[in-house]
C-alpha cells in the first residue's frame, strides 16, 4: 500500500513538474544562458557562434569579437550550447522591447550592419536609414564608405520577417 502511494506522489510530482515547464517561453529560457557562448543556426541558413548578451521579447543578441549579432527570435531554427537555467524578466518596459526597438537602436548609431536574409540569396550590407513598424530600410553602402548621397548603392526594404540576423561591425 506504502509502495502504492509513493508511485502516485512521484508520478504526480511529475506532472506538476511537466505542467510548469510548459509555462517557459523561449525568451525565458535564453535569459538564463546569458554570458554562456551558444551556436545559433538561422532561418536563413546562416551559423552563428557567440556569447549570448542580451535577450529581448523578441531577439537574442550575439557577441564575438568586434562583431556583434542581433537574431530575431522567429529566425531561430537551433541552438547548441544550452545551460539547464530559466530567468524571467520581471520588467514589463523590458519584456515590451521588440525588435524594431533594436533595430532603432542599431540606426540611431549608424552602425554599418549586414542584414542576412531568411533565404540564403539575401544578404545586404550598408547602414539603417529607417526602421517601420514590420520593416527596415537599409542603405547600401561599400565597406570604407560613408553614408552620403553619392555612396549609396541602393536602398532596400526588408520586413522583419525576411531577416535572419543583422551583424554590425565597428
Amino acid at each position: 500500500m506504502a509502495a502504492t502511494n509513493v508511485a502516485a506522489d512521484e508520478s504526480e510530482i511529475a506532472d506538476l513538474t511537466r505542467l510548469e515547464q510548459s509555462g517557459v517561453s523561449l525568451a525565458d529560457r535564453l535569459r538564463g544562458q546569458t554570458q554562456l557562448t551558444l551556436r545559433i543556426h538561422t532561418s536563413g541558413g546562416v551559423v552563428f557562434n557567440g556569447l549570448l548578451s542580451h535577450v529581448g521579447s523578441e531577439w537574442i543578441v550575439l557577441e564575438s569579437g568586434l562583431s556583434t549579432t542581433l537574431i530575431p527570435s522567429f529566425s531561430i531554427q537551433l541552438i547548441e550550447g544550452m545551460g539547464r537555467q530559466i530567468r524571467q524578466e520581471h520588467s514589463a518596459v523590458h519584456r515590451r522591447l521588440g525588435l524594431g526597438a533594436a533595430l532603432r537602436a542599431l540606426a540611431r548609431d549608424r552602425a554599418r550592419v549586414v542584414i542576412y536574409g531568411s533565404s540564403e540569396s539575401v544578404r545586404v550590407e550598408g547602414i539603417i536609414d529607417r526602421v517601420g513598424s514590420d520593416f527596415v530600410e537599409i542603405a547600401a553602402v561599400a565597406r570604407g564608405e560613408q553614408r552620403r548621397p553619392g555612396n549609396v548603392g541602393g536602398v532596400f526594404a526588408i520586413p522583419f520577417r525576411g531577416m535572419a540576423a543583422v551583424s554590425s561591425h565597428p
